[in-house]
């Protein structure tokens, strides 16, 4: 019985997933919540968004602050016991990379044949109840942004949808990624792809506001667990702002000239790895 009851606790720690020691906070968390940075051979910090790059790692708070904490406090070199460059830029660099990743999710929906684009066929998939999340320009303007939200929430009858609508990238982010002109709103089906671009859209979306994650009763239990000293470094970092309103269905305003198909005017390889809970690192050991 003892046995069986060992080997069920192995199991569901083997499910949690590895913990890692933020080096500015020193708490010790998924690595889902947090941002792997190695130093190149020329001794510049690079971060390691996909955690696959060889050598020691220092990880990081997955939010703005604590990366701009991170290069403030030194903590790149005292983790590494090294002589490190940390550019003042590295946050921004940093939302750059999370960007382009959210971008390339988008396409990567996008080519799976799950995503459609513009305000009339984004409305027909929500009626039809076909869509899994949604996404808007960032300077979307908010009337046609509200009004497919609501049919959003109310066919799914629930006020949790919201954390399933993404406005991260800029309409000209998003018509790149599509491959379509001036993109306001689009919209996901169900599918492994979706399911990817939701979990990077949350990845920016809190490395911008500094906000906690949507997480289980026990990945919270586990991040308390590994407290192991106080928070530092504490702050937040806005989003810059964006431009003004586009499309507006309803009113028919426009910022900008809306055209094209598709739219009208007016709409781990460190898992399981060691951590040295002294310097935040990972040690390399499998």
């Amino acid at each position: 019985m003892n046995g069986a009851r060992s080997r069920s606790g192995d199991e569901a720690r083997a499910h949690e997933g590895p913990l890692r020691l933020c080096a500015v906070s020193r708490i010790a968390k998924p690595t889902e919540e947090l941002i792997r940075f190695v130093a190149s051979p020329d001794g510049t910090i690079v971060p390691d968004l996909a955690q696959r790059l060889p050598g020691r790692g220092v990880w990081v708070d997955a939010t703005a602050a604590a990366v701009a904490a991170a290069v403030r406090q030194n903590a790149f070199a005292r983790s590494l016991k090294r002589q490190i460059s940390a550019p003042a830029d590295l946050p921004a660099d940093v939302e750059r990379l999370l960007a382009r990743r959210l971008a390339g999710a988008v396409g990567m929906a996008n080519k799976a044949g799950l995503l459609v684009a513009g305000y009339a066929k984004v409305e027909a998939q929500l009626r039809a109840g076909r869509v899994f999340l949604l996404l808007h320009a960032a300077e979307a303007a908010a009337t046609g942004m509200n009004r497919l939200d609501r049919i959003f929430k109310g066919l799914h009858g629930s006020a949790d949808m919201g954390a399933s609508i993404v406005r991260e990238l800029t309409s000209a982010e998003l018509s790149l990624a599509i491959g379509q002109p001036t993109v306001v709103h689009a919209a996901a089906a169900e599918g492994g792809a979706s399911q990817g671009l939701l979990r990077e859209a949350r990845r920016l979306r809190r490395y911008r506001l500094g906000a906690a994650p949507e997480r289980s009763p026990a990945s919270a239990t586990r991040a308390e667990k590994g407290r192991v000293g106080p928070v530092t470094g504490k702050g937040s970092f806005g989003m810059a702002g964006v431009a003004g309103p586009l499309g507006d269905p309803i009113a028919g305003r426009c910022g900008c000239p809306i055209s094209g198909p598709g739219n009208r005017p007016g709409e781990e390889e460190d898992a399981g790895r060691d951590t040295d809970l002294d310097t935040g690192l990972d040690t390399g050991k499998a």
